[in-house]
């Protein structure tokens, strides 16, 4: 009895520090994780890229279209860009979005780590961080590919 009861509490031991771990962070923690090399996913839509700029170096990977229906491919196109036992940091416009897409990356991509940007890029751009134009990410991507 005693036996089983110590198995079964370093099972859920086990299985609590292998959780999956979604931080809320700030533009600070961003632009320090960025230069880390932790990649940055933008997950607005081409349109939105195009109006307000991006994070520079961020990759495009748009999750909802324009009527709010997710890429059926989204997960696969960021496994593309980090695999699930490598940190991510997700953004879109205010932090409401990537809340869906960080609990897709943790709960259907097996991720480890995932950064969701709290005030997305509005908050970004709101204390005048740089931003780069959108047409330069995209043209960055392979043809074909969306990057």
């Amino acid at each position: 009895m005693i036996r089983k009861l110590l198995v079964s509490f370093a099972a859920a031991l086990l299985a609590m520090s292998a959780q999956a771990d979604i931080v809320d962070i700030d533009n600070a923690e961003l632009a320090r994780l960025a230069i880390s090399g932790v990649p940055v996913i933008d997950i607005r839509t081409e349109g939105e890229w195009k109006e307000s700029g991006i994070v520079p170096g961020s990759r495009l990977i748009t999750l909802f279209d324009e009527k709010g229906r997710p890429d059926p491919a989204w997960l696969e196109k960021v496994k593309g860009v980090a695999k699930p036992d490598q940190p991510v940091i997700i953004i879109c416009r205010s932090g409401n979005r990537t809340k869906a897409g960080s609990q897709m990356l943790v709960q259907q991509g097996g991720y480890q780590k995932v950064y969701n940007v709290k005030d997305g890029i509005r908050g970004w751009a709101k204390e005048g961080r740089m931003m780069s134009p959108a047409s330069t990410a995209v043209a960055a991507c392979p043809a074909g590919a969306r990057c």
